[in-house]
């Protein structure tokens, strides 16, 4: 076989009479191609070149494949009139609406549709063209002025400092409240805010500068959800003393805190005080708590050499440390029950006290006089059994008021004048008047703390000038505070013509008055009454007086005290109207 590779005879020569090959035709044909295709692509463009991309929206308007002429008139129908646009500017504190045309806002119809036609051979143009347009804003026009007028006004709405937040247990429930962010509108970015979202959007959210509230939700969210609603699932049940009671969260919510601290957490903490006198009160209805008892002091007869001391009783409590914290421990777990620790309880007047402060003599004493046979006689004298024998511990105070109360003809009262203003009247209990004067003058020289008091509005001479009182139910007073080193036994006897008060002690200060002469003085006038109920006055000018107290021990003066009186003028009153009967 090698042999005939290498025997040139038996190699076949080529034909010289074959046609030779031709030249190569394909760049031809590609090159028409693209003249074809180039034509087709300049004649799509100019097809469109007219025509809103289909598919395409101006603020939410359809002008898709319309003329430029065409999408105009769609735009001016939809959005021309600024009145038919609402507008509301949100922002986290708050909303308001705005009138467009106060505002300023316009939209530019031919400056939306600007672009959207014409020729063009862009690739990006002619493909819009073929695959769809896309949503645009509408080309908006502001007023700056107008529009910053518009969002001044609207301030008040729109922009506020924080607002905290907050949550309680108030009523033993529990209430959140979720803060919300201060705002201060920023009227520039809000127009461009608007420019960008606006007429499409019909709600705009207001751009400016916003402030957190100092406790954030998260924490509140935090306490709302790890305590408060821990803190009210159950009642608490105390057990103290062999006794066990419960108290409810609507009545311990009172003593829990929830307030910030200036960082802007929430440590929840106990008002000791108040936790303590509502578990106290729970105690004692409960019998589990049992009050101390004063001393109390009587005498045989009224008479003050023959006391007789009832001895004082010592109580029990809850014992406050551990009332606080096992309570508060209870409130705050899921554990709701609190063992607390007893503590005994003292009276304050026991009986030591009230065998060492008992009278050794009479400290003060004072007289005053009255026609027999009259009203207020009667009056006088059922208030003097009444108060007679009242005893006031020392740092006690007497109130006249507290001890008589209201005067009723159920207690035995009877109709008498009284002094209503200036002018005279009648009314149940008339007379006491001069009991309470009485009163006053012994507690004046028995050197006791003075309280309350009122002189009569007009002058009357059966009283010392200007060291009086008057009383009233419920609201006109005579109090005075025991501030002498004993008990006082107050001591008031009413004859026919006269009422004492004594008043037995110890003895703290020798007590002298003095008083200034008359000043300020104002004339009455003369009154001609003809009402049936006419009642006829002498007239007594008004005037002031000073009247002063003087405090000595061992003849010497430790302290001094004055007030000044002023009376009205009573009026010369004459009566026309005929009397009945």
């Amino acid at each position: 076989m090698t042999q005939d590779l290498l025997d040139h005879s038996g190699w076949e020569e080529p034909s010289w009479e074959e046609p030779a090959p031709g030249p190569r035709r394909w760049p031809l044909h590609l090159l028409g191609l693209l003249v074809l295709l180039g034509a087709l692509y300049v004649g799509a463009a100019a097809w469109a070149a007219d025509r809103v991309p289909r598919g395409t929206t101006v603020a939410g308007v359809d002008i898709g494949g319309q003329s430029a002429a065409r999408a105009r008139a769609t735009l001016t129908r939809a959005l021309g009139d600024p009145a038919a646009l609402p507008l509301t500017l949100t922002s986290p504190v708050g909303k308001s609406v705005l009138d467009p045309v106060r505002a300023g806002l316009s939209v530019d119809v031919p400056a939306s549709v600007a672009g959207l036609t014409g020729f063009s051979l862009a690739p990006a143009r002619v493909w819009q063209h073929v695959t769809g347009g896309s949503d645009r804003p509408a080309v908006v026009r502001v007023d700056d002025a107008a529009f910053a007028a518009s969002v001044e006004a609207a301030r008040p709405r729109i922009d506020a400092p924080p607002r905290e937040g907050s949550v309680s247990v108030a009523g033993g429930k529990v209430a959140y409240r979720a803060p919300v962010e201060g705002m201060t509108t920023d009227t520039a970015a809000t127009a461009a805010a608007v420019r960008r979202w606006w007429p499409a959007q019909s709600t705009v959210r207001a751009e400016g500068r916003t402030k957190a509230p100092a406790t954030p939700a998260s924490e509140l969210e935090r306490v709302r959800d790890e305590f408060a609603a821990v803190a009210v699932s159950a009642p608490v049940t105390v057990e103290a003393g062999g006794k066990s009671f419960q108290v409810a969260p609507a009545d311990f919510a009172p003593a829990v805190v929830l307030t910030p601290d200036a960082d802007g957490t929430i440590t929840p903490r106990a008002d000791g005080v108040r936790l303590r006198a509502i578990v106290h009160a729970a105690a004692r209805a409960a019998g589990a708590e049992t009050a101390a008892k004063d001393a109390v002091v009587t005498f045989t007869g009224g008479d003050w050499r023959k006391p007789r001391v009832q001895p004082s009783v010592a109580g029990n409590a809850l014992d406050e440390q551990s009332l606080t914290t096992e309570v508060w421990t209870a409130i705050s777990t899921t554990d709701r029950t609190a063992t607390v620790a007893m503590a005994p309880v003292q009276p304050e007047f026991t009986t030591a006290v009230a065998q060492r402060t008992l009278p050794k003599e009479r400290i003060s004493s004072f007289t005053t006089y009255y026609q027999a046979g009259q009203p207020r006689v009667h009056n006088i004298q059922t208030a003097a059994r009444v108060i007679n024998g009242t005893y006031v511990k020392p740092g006690e105070q007497f109130s006249l008021n507290g001890v008589l109360g209201d005067q009723t003809p159920e207690k035995g009262y009877v109709k008498a004048g009284v002094l209503v203003g200036n002018r005279l009247s009648e009314s149940y209990g008339g007379g006491i008047s001069q009991v309470s004067t009485t009163i006053f003058n012994a507690s004046f020289f028995a050197g006791v703390q003075l309280d309350a008091w009122q002189a009569h509005s007009i002058y009357i001479s059966r009283y010392p000038e200007g060291r009086e009182a008057t009383i009233a139910w419920p609201n006109l007073h005579n109090k005075w505070t025991n501030t002498t080193d004993g008990g006082i036994l107050v001591q008031v006897t009413a004859t026919d013509t006269s009422i004492t008060v004594s008043y037995w002690g110890t003895k703290k200060y020798d007590v002298t008055a003095t008083k200034s002469a008359r000043y300020a003085v104002v004339q009455p006038k003369k009154v001609v009454d003809d009402s049936p109920d006419c009642m006829p006055q002498n007239p007594v000018p008004g005037f002031k007086v000073d009247i002063g107290r003087i405090f000595k021990q061992n003849g010497k003066v430790v302290r001094t005290a004055s007030f000044t009186t002023t009376y009205q003028p009573e009026d010369a009153v004459t009566c026309t109207a005929a009397k009945k009967g």
